[in-house]
């Protein structure tokens, strides 16, 4: 059989495999998957560098399907090419306990690099892995020894290029001049409610190439030929590339394609009978594999395992000439942290007038900075107010790839999606700042953070109405709360620099993504000499003190800079007589972790008096206080006026809780 016609032969394959799985399972989105099998097959049988017997292989390239409702291209493919995703996986497409999900699941389905199927956030976070492949470059590559080396490819959609996140990344990226970024654009210019005449309509390509792109055309994406050479011009420029291919949506079936019933339904097994029999392939058997197709897609398992190899006797010998450099990068490869590397965490003495915990994070910043070379990061335009910058290092440039300190500009989504491409990519610890008010632009990131379990580290300053003159737009109130509800995401308010220290702790050594929740006002410095240690944060709640007596008549709990507060009305309702216990509580899911013997040690069941306080929603602290507690918190927008007057006019006030708390013990 002559090379082309297996070529079809394969690609044919792809399509069938892809439309029998979605019938299958009666649910699906056919058209990407038929419309792209030729991109697929072009990537990852002439471009992508990588092992499928070892998807985890550190300079192996990237490729992401951005539009991940196409998911059973990917499936199909990493099946073809000998990833261990047995073809029994593909006939389960989209079940209960299945590995092929809907849309691609990072964690989930070998060689899957990130959870996609939110529009544009897989294109953001090609971006964050083209940050981390040139940063690590910069860092460990040595003349004759390029041992960082590795391309991140795309196929994105008409759906991408319309979210606000892929513009934001595309800007950088440009500005940036990542060239080891190659997008496939799958240009069928059909959207779910019809031809994108109907919204999209502006010149794409000159687009990109305002953002500094490079941009070339392929007309037919069945032109392997044409798209691997499209390729080869993009790796010889040193911008990153976008090749906008010319596709039909659905293409073979002959009803639907090019139509938008092509895109998300079901074509129907007529449908897909009468496109195989279009093009000479058996109807029956379902999910039908010829032989030569399987053997032709496998022979990448052999160049696999051969690029790996050699890349492997490379660092053998690296490591001969460079012994420090091998080593450092072996380590951040493989996510070991170094040793005693806690011991650089600073410890802050007691202090009434304290400081902000997003100044106490700068400092532990700059502190972890020196022993922890993989921690990277930087803020959407907010360095001096959210404290990300680490002093003494560049900021990361196109000239600069070693800097670490990352410039997102107020691409607050762009900056989510891209730290968490940074993460996934390996080597690095990111993390990305803003103020918590804007965590909403970047609420997406955030969730594929939490659901991916990506290791991604939220700073997120200005907390609360603290924020005081700025007004409502830039106050916080229903933030906190909001980011409570993401499940698998670990939320921490510190109360003051020692628990923010601790916070960074936690962060560094959890295995998925953490936000840190930081004032801008000032909180008093607690004396740990007096009330319990820092440390005992990673439970998410603990006792500061008992006042008045061993056994609790009334509980006072908070978070952030409220427990300086709940310290100060302790003391005062202890002069009137009352047992009272502190409970600062930074976190509410570290605490949720606990055991319920812990739990009932630090929340007696049989003490009923509980006051909570926190300067924002009030939802959720009533499983904390119970029926008989009350919440001192705020249930509307804030207002314009000085820090004092706010907090004052909205009851966060020492004198409010002492007199809410005996109001409660009456």
């Amino acid at each position: 059989m002559s090379h082309r016609a297996i070529v079809e032969k394969a690609i044919n394959t792809i399509k069938f495999l892809s439309v029998d799985g979605i019938q299958t399972a009666k649910s699906g989105h056919p058209g990407l998957p038929m419309g792209t099998a030729g991109i697929g097959y072009a990537v990852f049988m002439h471009c992508l560098k990588f092992n499928p017997k070892n998807p985890g292989w550190f300079n192996r390239d990237r490729f992401i399907l951005s539009g991940g409702h196409g998911s059973m291209l990917m499936y199909s493919l990493l099946h073809l090419t000998g990833y261990d995703l047995p073809l029994e996986a593909l006939k389960n497409f989209r079940q209960w306990g299945s590995i092929t999900p809907g849309h691609p699941e990072y964690g989930m389905t070998p060689g899957i690099e990130v959870t996609t199927g939110p529009l544009g956030q897989g294109f953001a976070n090609g971006v964050g892995m083209a940050i981390a492949e040139a940063h690590l470059a910069a860092k460990f590559n040595r003349p004759g020894y390029k041992m960082i080396d590795h391309h991140v490819y795309a196929i994105v959609t008409d759906g991408d290029l319309m979210e606000g996140v892929a513009s934001e990344s595309a800007s950088l990226a440009g500005h940036l001049k990542l060239g080891k970024l190659i997008y496939f654009y799958d240009d069928n210019r059909i959207s779910i409610d019809g031809s994108t005449d109907l919204t999209f309509t502006e010149d794409r390509a000159k687009r990109f190439e305002a953002y500094g792109w490079h941009v070339s055309h392929v007309n037919d994406s069945f032109d392997i030929d044409a798209l691997v050479q499209a390729v080869e011009a993009a790796k010889a420029d040193p911008r990153p590339s976008l090749i906008i291919v010319r596709t039909k949506i659905g293409q073979g079936l002959p009803t639907v394609e090019g139509t938008a019933g092509a895109h998300g339904n079901p074509p129907g097994w007529d449908e897909i009978d009468q496109a195989k029999q279009n093009v000479g392939w058996p109807v029956e058997p379902r999910f039908y594999i010829p032989d030569d197709v399987r053997e032709h897609f496998q022979s990448k398992i052999i160049e696999g395992r051969e690029l790996e190899t050699t890349w492997e006797e490379q660092f053998a010998q690296y490591h001969l000439a460079y012994p420090e450099l091998a080593v450092e990068l072996r380590r951040r490869i493989a996510g070991i942290l170094p040793d005693d590397w806690e011991d650089a965490l600073p410890s802050f003495e007691p202090n009434e007038k304290g400081m902000a915990t997003r100044s106490a994070s700068g400092k532990v910043i700059n502190a972890l900075a020196g022993v922890l070379p993989e921690l990277m990061g930087g803020s959407a335009d907010l360095a001096p107010s959210n404290m990300t910058w680490i002093e003494g290092e560049r900021d990361f440039q196109a000239e600069h790839p070693e800097g670490r300190n990352i410039h997102f500009g107020v691409r607050e989504h762009g900056m989510g999606a891209i730290v968490n491409g940074m993460a996934v990519h390996g080597g690095l610890l990111p993390y990305g700042g803003t103020f918590l008010v804007f965590s909403d632009y970047m609420r997406g990131a955030i969730r594929l953070s939490a659901l991916s379990a990506y290791h991604s580290i939220w700073v997120l300053t200005h907390d609360s109405i603290g924020v005081g003159e700025d007004g409502p737009t830039h106050q916080p109130v229903e933030h906190v709360t909001s980011l409570r509800l993401i499940p698998d995401l670990i939320t921490i308010r510190p109360s003051d620099a020692n628990e923010t220290a601790q916070a960074w702790r936690f962060a560094i050594q959890h295995k998925g993504p953490v936000a840190l929740v930081l004032t801008r006002q000032n909180t008093a410095t607690i004396d740990r000499q007096l009330y319990t240690d820092a440390e005992e944060l990673s439970k998410g709640a603990y006792v500061l003190a008992d006042f008045g007596g061993k056994t609790p008549e009334l509980i006072l709990m908070a978070s952030g800079s409220e427990v300086n507060l709940i310290l100060k009305a302790a003391e005062n309702l202890a002069a009137e007589g009352l047992s009272v216990r502190v409970v600062s509580f930074p976190s509410w899911e570290l605490f949720d972790k606990q055991d319920q013997d812990y739990k009932d040690r630090i929340f007696p069941p049989f003490v009923k008096k509980r006051l909570a306080v926190e300067a924002g929603t009030t939802l959720g602290w009533e499983r904390w206080v119970g029926d008989d507690g009350l919440v001192i918190g705020i249930d509307q927008f804030g207002a314009s006026a000085p820090l004092s007057v706010v907090m004052e006019k909205y009851g966060l006030s020492v004198g409010n809780i002492t007199k809410t708390a005996l109001k409660l013990c009456q």
